[in-house]
């Protein structure tokens, strides 16, 4: 039998739900970076997990991070209650550990990061090239989910 990996192997998926689209990043906690991985674009439930369920049979997650969103001042809203079911419909699923992550201002960090081209989950040959507005929209989700992960890996480095 393998032995399980140590938190420092971990790989996770990051998701950055919304009624459209869900972002979905990846990255390492040896590693201490994220990169933005796909939209998944349905809104049918079947189809999503469907599509989620393919992603975790490729990357082997050991933990999912939700972005769970909030009003500027803390409050919940509406949808942190549709995250919170969705986070909840992981675990059920996928019976991975799942963890939510206030998300406050990551689709707008998104855009910012898309509109001026400083990703740095982009190759660095690409990165000061800028988006489209229709580049931008297709991209958010998915570096909103980059976003939502690296301030999940942030704070749980491990000190050098």
């Amino acid at each position: 039998m393998p032995a399980s990996p140590s938190l420092a192997d971990e790989t996770l998926l990051a998701f950055d739900f919304g009624l459209r689209r869900i972002g979905v990043a990846i990255g390492e906690l040896r590693l201490g970076q994220a990169r933005a991985l796909t939209c998944i674009a349905f809104e049918d439930n079947v189809q999503r997990f469907a599509a989620i369920a393919l992603l975790i049979k490729e990357w082997q997650p050991t933990r999912l991070i939700i972005g769970s969103p909030r009003h500027e001042d803390g409050r919940e809203h509406d949808m942190t209650a549709r995250c919170r079911r969705f986070a909840n419909q992981l675990r059920g699923r996928f019976g991975l550990p799942v963890e939510e992550v206030d998300e406050r201002f990551s689709s707008a960090e998104a855009d910012a990061t898309l509109r001026d081209g400083t990703n740095a989950s982009i190759a660095p040959s690409r990165q000061r090239r800028l988006f489209s507005w229709q580049e931008r929209k297709n991209n958010l989700d998915a570096e909103a989910a980059r976003i939502i992960l690296q301030s999940w890996l942030d704070s749980h480095a491990t000190p050098a």
